[in-house]
């Protein structure tokens, strides 16, 4: 019987970038990006555990902005093409590399993978990723959790708590509608806690949530077992807390193993490097990004790259894998000795991390569940299973936290972004308002305010205060949150005027169409 477990946790989220307006999205991109080198190659992984019948689960949390753009017919017509093209390019590079050995190996695995990724995506999993996730969680081969609605911050929306109920029960109800069931857990955005939070989350049926380091450890009263242990805040919802070790290993830029010299380097990429004409027409030269398409490895800290080479990084892998293996036995090797239950190491990552951010990521994770199926002292499991088996916890309430820099929101809250959080909340009660004394979801007035909530929601979206903190795409961020709050305003005005027009009301349903079965009266 294992000593103790591992969880590992993905958080599977992108904001909600579609626009129907223009032929081709930059933006759009983030998405198709992390459908090729993560979510699908995520698939593949699960699926081969599944054949060599391993019994090693983990849980996937996936977004309802993501899975509302993974379901989305438009989004997923125009995936296909970006594939498409890009198989293309990578065909051209493969033949413009012959003479460069060093350039050749690379510019090959990106042909075959790439060529492997379309025939998988229209021939295996019929374009329906999140299908296939759903399948592989009704065979029991991992558990899928949800998160808010759009990925808001909760603690910065506690002067409006009907907004807050409103992301907890849309995120929820949306869970429900794909995958047909209710879900045990829910991710908060960020690991943003604060107390009393629980008990919406309680309301709501949740079971647990995961919080960072210091939220669990500076919990009320001080938890007997550390952050290897879950506790029961006041409402009944277990809170999990994540293990520092194993996220410096893996998350640390300086002393992680994604920043080893003979990984691949991430920021160079021929988007940037070669003539736009060679390109063409993935990359223009007016509008130079990112293909994938990535040659060159880490080597250091220099902006000398050398030529990557994929035998050298899959030996890397394979020696990572096994010291974080090793590193994960020995630590609840350790807590054994104090504890008198078998403790339970919980790993949250972003899901992106693997495959996108860290190109190697992906063969890392599949080897270290590997690794722990062979490993008898190690169990990789869920956190739903974790309680069933050990449904008896210290009751405790969580410190207020999040996983960002310092610990708390200044990453959200700062002074780039300060000026979003008085609209938002003015814009947000003038709509409760509304919602609660004009609402007939039956007639135009109705369809104004539903579209009136969702243009609300996609404003709390943290996403938006992130780029403008971190000055990545920054106007973009910015324009989509003033834009929402914009179309926002507009509803609410015309409704209360009774002057509704309804071609801007349909543009808007159009554009932002997300949660086909949003009740409006949420915030009644």
């Amino acid at each position: 019987m294992a000593r103790g477990s591992l969880a590992l946790v993905l958080h599977a989220h992108l904001p909600f970038v579609r626009h129907p307006e223009h032929a081709a999205s930059l933006e759009e991109r983030w998405l198709f990006e992390a459908i090729t080198e993560t979510y699908l190659p995520l698939l593949d992984v699960v699926e081969g555990l599944e054949r060599d019948r391993l019994d090693v689960r983990f849980t996937l949390s996936i977004s309802p902005t993501l899975l509302g753009m993974l379901t989305d017919r438009l989004l997923r017509a125009r995936y296909l093409l970006h594939l498409d093209s890009l198989v293309q390019l990578s065909e051209r590079e493969e033949r413009r590399t012959r003479g460069e050995p060093h350039w050749h190996r690379p510019a090959e695995l990106y042909l075959r993978r790439l060529t492997r990724t379309r025939s998988r995506l229209l021939d295996h999993w019929h374009q329906d990723v999140a299908g296939a996730y759903r399948g592989f969680q009704e065979q029991g081969r991992l558990e899928i959790a949800t998160t808010a609605a759009t990925h808001a911050i909760l603690p910065l929306l506690a002067s409006t708590p009907d907004w807050v109920r409103a992301q907890i029960e849309i995120g929820m109800a949306e869970y429900r509608r794909y995958f047909g069931r209710r879900t045990q857990g829910f991710w908060l955005p960020e690991c943003a806690f604060h107390p009393d939070l629980d008990i919406e989350l309680a309301r709501h049926g949740v079971r647990w949530v995961v919080v960072d380091t210091h939220g669990l450890t500076h919990a009320t009263p001080q938890p007997v077992y550390g952050v290897y242990a879950p506790v029961a805040c006041p409402s009944g919802v277990a809170a999990f807390g994540r293990d520092p070790d194993s996220a410096t290993q893996v998350w640390s830029a300086e002393a992680g193993y994604p920043a080893d010299p003979w990984y691949r380097d991430f920021h160079r990429d021929i988007g940037f490097d070669l003539p736009a004409a060679a390109l063409h027409p993935f990359v223009s030269e007016e509008h130079r990004t990112p293909t994938g398409l990535k040659y060159h490895r880490i080597t250091g800290d220099t902006p000398d790259k050398e030529p990557y080479d994929p035998e050298r990084a899959a030996e890397r892998v394979a020696v990572h894998a096994a010291h974080f293996v090793r590193s994960r036995t020995a630590q609840v090797d350790w807590l054994c000795r104090t504890m008198d239950r078998p403790p339970i190491v919980v790993c949250p990552y972003d899901a992106e991390l693997f495959g996108h951010w860290w190109f190697e990521g992906i063969d890392w994770l599949e080897t270290v569940l590997r690794q722990v199926a062979a490993t008898p002292e190690l169990d990789a499991t869920t956190l739903s299973a974790d309680l069933d088996r050990h449904p008896t916890l210290q009751r405790a309430m969580p410190a207020a936290s999040t996983w960002g820099w310092r610990g708390h929101h200044d990453v959200w809250l700062n002074r780039e972004t300060e000026w979003i959080y008085p609209h938002l909340h003015a814009t947000a009660e003038q709509l409760g308002r509304l919602c609660r004394t004009s609402l007939d979801a039956a007639n135009v007035a109705g369809r104004a305010l539903r579209q009136a909530v969702r243009e609300m929601l996609l404003a709390q979206a943290s996403d938006w205060a992130f780029m403008m903190a971190r000055r990545t795409s920054a106007a973009y961020a910015t324009r989509r949150t003033v834009d929402h709050l914009r179309a926002c305003q507009q509803l609410c005005d015309a409704v209360e005027r009774g002057t509704i027009e309804e071609g801007m009301l349909a543009a808007l349903e159009d554009r932002d169409n997300l949660f086909p079965a949003l009740d409006p009266h949420v915030l009644g």
